[in-house]
């Protein structure tokens, strides 16, 4: 369906007033259509699942995650209603929704940090938000009836990210497959399944999550070691070590609102996820864009290699050899 057709649909259902609104292709994405419509009176987003992702590798998915994302906003508004957008309009026959436009006063994280701007404060704010959904949805009944999605998350993670890497650095091939199991086994809580800098968007009192498309009920180890992996990224990128704190801030902010018993392992399942992570934005299907430097690419596999043998299980530990191993010279 066309930003054409999805208009005129719009406009009959009189969800806009003028038959011909100003559209914006939204770019960033690989997973989805996303445009900005401004009909004068209001304006909105409007966003629609590809079959076909956006990669130079073949990566496809089943389009129902579009479904999967408004799901996981509706769940997760009724307790943190000011951290996800506002759903204006969903067609579930033709695979689209509406939500909110968050204006010019929001930006995004992922650009802060690019450009040097690392708040702790932020840092902090992003993972209680993430605890508070893990410690919100855990166990819970209706949650795992509804983000039932592991044939979705194999298809957007577990496939494209840890297989992938996994068999194009075969000395470590049977150490990312038995992860891989391990994940696609654990159903513990909602995972937002993409937290990271560039969906979140920072506002004057609010800060908000995008792009929950690979949201699943599954491991909360996931998202921990999704999100410190961009900043151990953005560390290496930047060769700011300022980052890896912000990593260890997110870190113990998580652990503080998170209660330890409920997942007492959490620590070495994050140890464990993290470097395969690292190594699945260089050697899987999305590469991080900014690590353009074989230098960067080959200190990353020389890292991971070097710490996955070791059996890496402590956090800090992992951290400290991640900041020791990128300083640089100027």
């Amino acid at each position: 369906m066309t930003i054409e057709q999805i208009l005129e649909l719009l406009y009959g259902r009189g969800l806009i007033s003028a038959p011909n609104p100003a559209v914006q292709v939204l770019s960033g994405g690989v997973s989805s259509d996303i445009w900005t419509v401004d009909d004068g009176r209001q304006k909105m987003v409007v966003k629609k699942a590809l079959a076909k992702l956006r990669v130079a590798d073949d990566w496809f998915a089943d389009v129902s995650r579009n479904r999967h994302e408004q799901e996981f906003i509706e769940y997760v508004s009724r307790f943190l209603p000011d951290s996800v957008p506002r759903i204006l309009h969903a067609d579930a026959e033709h695979g689209f929704f509406v939500m909110e436009w968050l204006g010019p006063e929001f930006a995004n994280w992922k650009t802060m940090l690019l450009e040097g701007r690392a708040s702790p404060e932020h840092a902090r704010q992003a993972a209680r938000i993430l605890a508070a959904i893990h410690r919100h949805s855990w166990d819970d009944p209706e949650a795992r009836t509804r983000f039932a999605t592991t044939p979705q998350f194999y298809q957007l993670r577990i496939e494209p990210y840890l297989i992938t890497a996994g068999e194009r650095n075969p000395n470590l091939t049977a150490l990312f497959r038995e992860e891989a199991e391990r994940l696609a086994a654990t159903s513990q809580c909602l995972v937002h399944g993409d937290f990271s800098p560039k969906n979140i968007l920072i506002g004057p009192h609010r800060m908000v999550l995008l792009d929950c498309e690979v949201a699943w009920f599954g491991d909360p180890a996931f998202d921990v070691a999704f999100l410190l992996n961009h900043l151990f990224l953005k560390a290496l990128h930047l060769n700011a070590t300022a980052y890896v704190d912000l990593a260890v801030t997110a870190w113990q902010a998580y652990l503080s609102a998170m209660p330890s018993e409920t997942h007492p392992n959490i620590e070495s399942h994050v140890a464990r996820l993290l470097p395969m992570l690292m190594l699945a934005r260089v050697d899987g299907k999305s590469p991080v864009e900014y690590l353009t430097s074989e230098t960067n690419r080959a200190a990353i596999r020389s890292f991971v290699a070097q710490r996955l043998r070791q059996g890496q299980d402590n956090l800090l530990g992992l951290t400290a050899a991640w900041q020791k191993a990128i300083i640089r010279s100027p």
